[in-house]
Order: C-alpha cells, then sequence, then structure tokens
C-alpha cells in the first residue's frame, strides 16, 4: 500500500476552464478518503489525473515516494472502478477479472487463484462462468471491483461506482466497500457527489467546490464544525436551515422575530448568516416562537416539518409522533448550543465555545 501526495496541482482545459486550483493534498496509507462536491467541483478531474488520465496544467503527483507525474496510467500501480463498470461483454466473469493479469502474462495458476480468492471475498465465486448481461447490477459492480482487487494495486481509485444502482443495493454496497476496504487495508480514493456516502464511507473527507478545496476532516468535524456555508448546507439531509439576521445588543433579528444570540451575544454587531440543523429544531408547545406547517413528511422513524418562519422555510426532524398538518401553527426552540454563524463572506465566526 502507499500514501497519495498532490503538490500544487491545477488543471485548466484548453477552453480555458478551471477544473482544479492550487489543489493540495494528502492521502495517508491505508486510508479511506472521500471526495465530495456538486457536479463540476473537480473531484473526478482530481481522481483523473492521479490515474495519469488527465495532465496536470501544473503542479506534482506523488504514489508513496514516487513521482508520477510523467509516468504512463499503467505504470502507476492503481487501479480504477468507473460508473459504468466497463466490462467487456463478451467475455465471462473469470475473463474480466482476469484480463490485466494476461495482459502482464502472469502465469496461468497465479492468474486462477488471485481471480478465485478475490471472487471469495465479494461474493460472486458462482457467477465466475456468466457473461455480464446475466448479472444484476450490484453483481457486475462487485465483477468490476473484483477486477481491481486482482491487481493488488498500491491505490485503489473508485469513480461514483454506486451511482447507477437503486437505493437499497447503494447502501448494501456502501457497507459491503467499508467492510473490503477494512479486510483489504489498501488507499481508497473515492468520488461522489452523495454526501450520505461520503459521511458513511471515508476516514476523511475532502470537501470541493469550482475547483477549490474548500475543507478536508473527518465526517463529524465536517458535520458539527463546517468551515463556511456552503459545506454547512451542502453535508446533511435535510441541508441545514439558514436564517439572515441583524446581530446587536445580544439579540439577532430576521424579518419580524427576534431571538437571544446565545452563545453569540459577543460577536460584533452587523449581519451575519444563522445555521441550524433540522435536529436541532424541536417541537416546545411553551415557545413563543411559532412557524407555520407547509408540508410533512412521514418517514416511519422520523416526521420532517417544513414550516415558514420569519419569510423563510425551516424543515425539522421530529420524532414520528410529532404529527401536524398543512396551515397549522408549530411552536418550537433552537437548541442555540448546536447552532451556527457564518458572515457575510460565507465563513464561520469562531466563538470562545465554538
Amino acid at each position: 500500500m502507499a500514501s497519495v501526495r498532490f503538490s500544487g496541482v491545477s488543471k485548466i482545459y484548453d477552453n480555458r476552464v478551471l477544473a482544479l486550483a492550487r489543489f493540495d493534498l494528502e492521502v495517508r496509507d491505508g486510508e479511506f478518503l472521500v471526495l465530495v462536491g456538486p457536479s463540476g467541483c473537480g473531484k473526478s478531474t482530481s481522481l483523473r489525473v492521479l490515474a495519469g488520465l488527465e495532465e496536470p496544467t501544473t503542479g506534482r503527483v506523488f504514489i508513496g515516494d514516487r513521482d508520477v507525474t510523467e509516468v504512463k496510467p499503467q505504470d502507476r500501480d492503481i487501479a480504477m472502478v468507473f460508473q459504468n463498470y466497463a466490462l467487456y461483454p463478451h467475455m465471462t466473469v473469470f475473463d474480466n477479472m482476469a484480463f490485466s493479469l494476461k495482459m502482464k502474462r502472469m502465469d496461468t495458476e497465479s492468474i486462477r487463484r488471485n481471480v478465485t480468492d478475490a471472487a471469495e471475498i465479494l461474493g460472486i465465486s458462482r457467477y465466475l462462468d456468466r457473461k455480464p448481461r446475466e448479472l444484476s447490477g450490484g453483481q457486475r459492480q462487485r465483477v468490476a471491483v473484483g477486477r481491481a482487487i486482482v491487481r493488488h494495486p498500491e491505490v485503489f481509485l473508485f469513480d461514483e461506482p454506486l451511482s447507477n444502482l437503486d437505493a437499497k443495493l447503494r447502501v448494501q454496497m456502501r457497507n459491503e466497500l467499508s467492510q473490503l476496504h477494512t479486510r483489504l487495508g489498501s488507499t481508497m480514493i473515492y468520488v461522489t457527489h452523495d454526501q450520505a456516502e461520503a459521511m458513511t464511507l471515508g476516514d476523511r473527507i475532502v470537501v470541493l467546490k469550482d475547483g477549490y478545496i474548500q475543507q478536508i476532516d473527518t465526517p463529524l468535524e465536517l458535520y458539527d464544525h463546517p468551515d463556511n456555508s456552503f459545506i454547512a448546507g451542502f453535508i446533511g439531509s435535510p441541508s441545514m436551515n439558514f436564517l439572515e439576521v441583524e446581530l446587536s445588543a445580544g439579540r439577532m433579528t430576521t424579518g419580524n422575530a427576534e431571538m437571544e444570540a446565545g452563545r453569540f451575544a459577543s460577536v460584533p454587531a452587523g449581519r451575519y448568516l444563522f445555521g441550524i440543523r433540522p435536529e436541532d429544531i424541536h417541537p416546545d408547545p411553551s415557545s413563543p416562537r411559532e412557524g407555520k406547517v407547509e408540508v410533512m413528511e412521514t418517514l416511519g422513524n422520523e416526521n420532517i416539518i417544513y414550516m415558514s418562519f420569519a419569510g423563510r422555510q425551516l424543515s425539522a426532524r421530529c420524532a414520528p409522533t410529532v404529527q401536524a398538518s398543512p396551515g397549522d401553527g408549530f411552536r418550537f426552540r433552537m437548541d442555540m448550543t448546536r447552532s451556527h454563524l457564518f458572515d457575510q463572506e460565507g465563513s464561520r465566526v469562531e466563538t470562545d465555545g465554538n
């Protein structure tokens, strides 16, 4: 296994589109690192630069102690799993998994052993004689992963490998990939636009926007201490609630509503963006704060209530016993100890307890 390092990497395409800018990143040996962000943020480009499928405009790329910036893709000792599986339809599962080993002229017995070992790990041993068209989407994805495993690469790269699967199968495959990482102890870099995948899979997460790294941190740190309002709104579902507030004399005003500033009382007066997550808004019949219910989503284990408040929509994650209908008043309190404040540029406002 090996570490990975991007040093000052940028990528500007011929049409002057900036895909990556000042990209500095170190991936630890054996780490499961997830790159996440909206479409066009540069996450797949960074993976392709590491794989050698794109040349960086500036900067260097290292795998372990090797500078691989000028090294051909086939000589970088990496394996990549794509979104569309990229299986050969005319080959059996065994031959698909064995293809790269045959190209390296590995002996027949070693090929058989590597393929059967990988198939056993992934639970696809019974499908080795089938063609890809005879498999389900999840089984095809396992074959694509198996094709990577047999090579015993220094680094595994995953480019949105689960996006073609249905919701239930995505959850199952996420668990299997996590177990696979634990079993192999390999360095894995995973690209996704799905923040739920990022939160459940990554040892650390890199959040990207418009080619720039926004924050690198553990899932819980990203969730609890986002560096800016973009990260705060991107990580979490439903997303964080935001209110534009005027802060003065220890109180916050938004629209026609006023509330105590709590731990932000010492922050200089001015205009800010106040953020609070749905699970930190609690029903409270005794509270003077009231919203008007617009929609309630019933999910079985919880209800999500969407309401209008001070001219904005707020969402509250509630227990399934909490019931409401459109048009109802909904009295609530906010857990101010779990709230966030961002300045006009979107950066997190620090406090003594933050």
